[in-house]
């Protein structure tokens, strides 16, 4: 049976969301932290299913909901990004499972004087030095090369840098990202490994439309022509690891009939990349445990996709 509605607390305010955190933890239960920039679909509230599964006992299960424009260079889609917080709150209380909601207005500040209607008419001390705004950044160096970063060179310092500031407010004990975004998760995962963060950080599986186009809260800007021809990006990936699994090791090979897929489908190919699971280094044989990555534009949006491969030993 589905769980009964619950009404998360929503909350704005960064102490509040720290002191909510150590409440929580006092009653003896675990903090869970599903980080999301909003627009919420299926795959989202899986996360919230696995943050519950993950818990070892009680836990307090909170989602943020913060479009980080950090993460956005000035030609990307911030100003479009899609946006629906009221039926973000319906979807998570019809879980029965998120006891929080923490969405703060200010989590980084690129330069100038925040606007204090954003920030509730206060500004905090951060911004109250020279120059205003925050210039602080993390850069998980290595890993956030190749892949998305060669196309988002600014992308995963904002990610790093507003997650980790997202750790530090929250305190969770656990926090789920989905694979989907199979290098970003990576990325965190080495933050938290380089930070000593004492965070367990949760890989949740792919959730997919029913005819296999990977679930995203971008899927929205597509028309009914686009949305057709990108299901090619998971057609031509479950074609590659059959291939693979069926003895065709070759890399290059594979990434080629790929990229042919796409292009026939009228994709335009930002990369595609066949790489080891968590070092991410490129591959030429799939021999070990390798993802094989996708990022293409088909129309004005840019779709990422990718699958996991366990060679047979």
């Amino acid at each position: 049976m589905p769980a009964a509605a619950h009404e998360p607390e929503v909350i704005r305010d960064k102490a509040a969301m720290r002191a909510w955190s150590r409440r929580r933890r006092a009653e003896g239960k675990v903090v869970a932290l599903v980080p999301t920039m909003g627009f919420l679909h299926d795959g989202h509230l899986s996360l919230v299913s696995a943050a519950v599964a993950a818990a070892a006992g009680p836990v307090a299960v909170v989602v943020s909901i913060y479009v980080n424009p950090s993460q956005f260079a000035p030609t990307e889609d911030l100003a479009t990004y899609p946006s629906d917080f009221a039926g973000d709150l319906r979807k998570l209380a019809a879980t029965g499972a998120v006891a929080a909601v923490f969405c703060p207005p200010d989590l980084y500040v690129r330069g100038g004087r925040p606007d204090a209607s954003e920030s509730g008419g206060a500004i905090s001390c951060l911004e109250q030095g020279d120059g205003y705004g925050h210039e602080t950044w993390i850069r998980v160096e290595r890993l956030e090369k190749g892949l998305c970063g060669s196309s988002r060179p600014v992308f995963f310092r904002g990610v790093a840098t507003v997650v980790a500031k997202l750790f530090n407010i929250v305190e969770p004990d656990i926090a789920v990202f989905g694979k989907k975004d199979y290098q970003q998760w990576r990325v965190i995962c080495r933050m938290v490994h380089d930070l000593d963060f004492a965070i367990e950080i949760i890989g949740s599986e792919i959730v997919r439309e029913a005819d296999g186009l990977a679930m995203s809260s971008r899927n929205v800007h597509l028309s009914c022509e686009e949305r057709e021809k990108a299901l090619s990006i998971s057609r031509s990936l479950v074609n590659a690891r059959t291939a693979a699994l069926n003895g065709n090791s070759h890399g290059q090979q594979i990434k080629d009939q790929i990229v042919q897929t796409l292009e026939e489908a009228g994709g335009q190919v930002d990369y595609v990349e066949i790489v080891e699971q968590e070092s991410l280094t490129p591959v030429e044989r799939i021999d070990r445990p390798a993802v094989i990555c996708v990022a293409a534009w088909f129309g004005k949006v840019r779709l990422i996709d990718n699958i996991e491969i366990q060679p047979p030993s």
